[in-house]
């Protein structure tokens, strides 16, 4: 797995990238936020925010411009507020320093083993289970892809990792509740201990590349539901 380490700071930069080697993981390291953005992202970003030339969140914002690879934030800032603009911005997982590593590992994993096949399996012929459909929206699990259909013309909607399975979790039972817990669950992890915070970071954010709020209800006191907004 290749991982694109942004960070600024020489010793923490060598001695991360160094324990990440030792676990297989294929690492290269810029120290600029404008490196970054160059960059080949690879498989997963980790992101420091606290970049010498420009802001991390900066960074972040350029880098899902451009790509669906998961990111995770690494940073200092551990405050609720920075936690959910990380998420907004298009983070796919927030940690704070200091961290431990085996804890790092772990979110790589939770977030890179659905975004594709592990390299060199062959990728199944689609079924009717791995694509969903909800009204005009077209969620396409193998490709990973969602499409809504406007005036006839099936447009893409560029969705995070994170997004695309918080919004295809909801998809599998339109109109049903789902709880913050399961789809924290379901989405993340059973052991994630992260703010509760994310999941709604996350529906906002579906939300405004859907073009329509209504695409996913909240339910009060329980969590979230995906409604076909009428026409």
């Amino acid at each position: 797995m290749q991982v694109l380490l942004v960070e600024d700071d020489p010793s923490i930069a060598g001695s991360l990238g160094e324990s990440l080697r030792s676990q297989g993981f294929d690492v290269r390291h810029v120290a600029t936020g404008r490196a970054a953005i160059e960059a080949d992202p690879g498989d997963v970003v980790l992101l420091d925010l606290g970049l010498p030339d420009m802001d991390g969140y900066d960074v972040c914002r350029a880098i899902r411009a451009r790509s669906a690879v998961p990111i995770i934030v690494i940073t200092a800032r551990g405050e609720e507020l920075d936690r959910v603009l990380g998420l907004e911005l298009g983070a796919d997982d927030y940690v704070v320093k200091p961290f431990g590593f085996r804890e790092l590992v772990a979110r790589i994993r939770a977030v890179t083993r659905r975004v594709a096949p592990p390299s060199g399996e062959p990728v199944p012929a689609a079924d009717a289970g791995e694509v969903l459909v909800a009204g005009p929206l077209r969620i396409d699990r193998r490709t990973h892809r969602v499409t809504i259909d406007i005036d006839g013309v099936a447009t893409a909607v560029p969705l995070t990792p994170k997004e695309f399975e918080l919004l295809a979790f909801l998809a599998e039972d339109a109109g049903a509740a789902r709880t913050r817990s399961d789809i924290i669950e379901h989405v993340w992890d059973a052991n994630w201990f992260g703010p509760t915070k994310t999941v709604d970071a996350h529906v906002a954010g579906i939300r405004k590349k859907l073009g329509d709020g209504r695409w996913i209800e909240a339910v009060r006191g329980v969590g979230f539901r995906l409604e076909v907004p009428p026409s």
